[in-house]
């Protein structure tokens, strides 16, 4: 059984963080090396949904429509992810930035599982969610990915596109009476929503905690013109 915040919570994160510190030691190794990191971490990545599911499947019951369908926002982000990482365009490396920062390291700390360590379930949580963390961390560092200025253009696109997942998220918990992003009501387990009052009220706390961190975020990777036109060179449009 998983209990947040007790030693095997500890060691996960701290296996999850040695994981990613390879990886990027790798990447700045250049040449060969980095296109090794990099495909590693996508591959991550882009099987996220298939590996989890996987894993899911080998516990006792039927399984529900909130784990079944790649619909979560975790699960969304490890695929945009993966294609952050393999095309770079800059849409996709801003949302893989800002919501794996922003969001998936809040999953990684107040993780919403409830099997624990040796299960399937365990690991495959821990390495989805580590791989998007990883990719986030990766673009900016090794293959040198920058916001636009000014510096709130790139937070507003990230807060616009997530509000988006949130209205949409709402329409399909409505239909089908699952709990995609947590929209239809907290998770069970415990969370920063817990702080933040009733539905729909935490709604509101889950805006302004997105303002807040995704402005923070955009300062350390605010882009220099001349970063900007070589990324822009090299990799045109969305």
């Amino acid at each position: 059984m998983f209990h947040p915040f007790t030693a095997m919570h500890g060691w996960a994160m701290v296996a999850g963080i040695a994981g990613i510190s390879s990886i990027i030691a790798l990447g700045k190794t250049g040449g060969r090396n980095e296109r090794i990191a990099r495909g590693l971490l996508a591959f991550l990545c882009l099987t996220a949904f298939g590996y989890t599911q996987a894993a899911w499947l080998t516990i006792d019951g039927d399984p529900d429509l909130d784990s079944s369908l790649p619909l979560q926002l975790c699960d969304l982000a490890a695929i945009i992810a993966g294609f952050a990482l393999i095309t770079e365009k800059r849409t996709l490396c801003l949302l893989t930035y800002f919501w794996g920062l922003a969001g998936t390291i809040q999953a990684l700390l107040t993780p919403a599982i409830t099997v624990g360590f040796p299960h399937p379930a365990f690991f495959s949580f821990f390495v989805h969610h580590f791989a998007i963390v990883g990719a986030a961390f990766y673009l900016p560092i090794i293959r040198g990915w920058r916001t636009e200025r000014p510096w709130w253009k790139g937070p507003l696109t990230a807060l616009l596109l997530g509000d988006l997942y949130v209205l949409l998220s709402m329409v399909v918990n409505a239909w089908l009476g699952t709990n995609f992003g947590f929209t239809a009501h907290k998770p069970v387990n415990p969370s920063l929503l817990d702080h933040m009052g009733p539905w729909p009220y935490y709604l509101l706390g889950m805006q302004v905690m997105a303002v807040v961190l995704f402005s923070l975020l955009a300062l350390p990777v605010l882009g220099r013109k001349e970063d900007l036109e070589r990324q822009a060179a090299r990799t045109p449009g969305l």
